[in-house]
């Protein structure tokens, strides 16, 4: 089989498309570098999914834990503090398991007079239950940042702002949003680094993947289980990552220079790619 050919049968194979059958013996470099990639559709799903959530829900967690009141400020403390304070793997594994037990137990209401039956059995997919737990990990994260990045919003644009008369939501939406996400940045950049090397993980959680529609982790895995040779596979995983990271530094640079367009040269900050190793 060419490589042509082998693209053909295997570059949709991870969404459900191509041959089904994955290859058993005389496996070839361009089989293993067309399933992997096949795979890496699923790390950037869900990363992007639980990127886009997570950036919405982060932005209202900071406001929360900058608000005066006791009862928006407190939740949104602990929040933070035990997706922050937790490993990742330990809340893929907990939340596998209430997953799995939700279905056991059934969820049933009623609303205006009817009754529902809510089934849950899709929890337990990869496709969703997985993207929950890394939207909830990286909302925490990133309210972290964005609610350091609020405080820091200098007090002269918000005292403009009210002798412009802009007050609440306004403010917030011209004044203070742009100037937090124009200071936060720089690092909300590495956290969607950092989001997308974490979907790896999605492989040795309890997420089974449906149907055979793995990440790329799980075929490389496969391959490196099929020649005994780990060295072919997991390289070309890491060379795919590389990629991807450098596309994510590339398109976040340009949003940055988009939110920093209206400052001097000199007072632009470049982004500078810190990985955090420990979380």
């Amino acid at each position: 089989m060419s490589c042509r050919e082998t693209f053909a049968a295997y570059g949709l194979r991870a969404l459900g498309e191509g041959e089904r059958l994955l290859p058993k013996a005389d496996i070839t470099f361009c089989e293993q570098v067309v399933l992997i990639g096949s795979g890496l559709i699923w790390n950037i799903y869900f990363a992007l999914i639980a990127l886009i959530a997570g950036f919405f829900c982060a932005t209202a967690l900071a406001v929360a834990r900058d608000s005066e009141r006791r009862l928006w400020r407190k939740p949104a403390d602990w929040f933070i503090f035990v997706f922050r304070g937790s490993p990742l793997f330990i809340q893929f594994f907990l939340a596998y398991e209430a997953f799995v037990l939700l279905p056991k137990v059934g969820v049933e209401f009623s609303l205006l007079g009817i009754d529902f039956n809510a089934s849950t059995r899709w929890l337990t997919r990869a496709w969703l239950g997985a993207v929950i737990v890394l939207g909830l990990n990286t909302t925490a994260y990133s309210a972290e940042i964005f609610h350091g990045a609020l405080r820091a919003v200098p007090r002269g644009d918000l005292e403009a702002a009210d002798a412009y008369g802009l007050t609440g939501w306004h403010r917030f939406r011209r004044i203070t949003w742009p100037t937090m996400l124009r200071l936060a940045w720089p690092a909300y950049t590495n956290e969607a680094i950092f989001l997308f090397h974490a979907t790896t993980l999605v492989f040795f959680s309890g997420f089974p993947a449906w149907k055979q529609m793995g990440d790329a982790l799980y075929y490389a895995n496969y391959f490196a289980d099929k020649t005994f040779n780990p060295f072919i596979p997991y390289p070309i995983v890491a060379g795919y990552f590389i990629a991807v990271t450098l596309l994510i530094i590339a398109l976040f640079g340009l949003i940055g220079r988009r939110l920093n367009r209206h400052l001097p040269q000199p007072q632009r900050k470049r982004f500078r790619f810190r990985p955090q190793w420990i979380r």
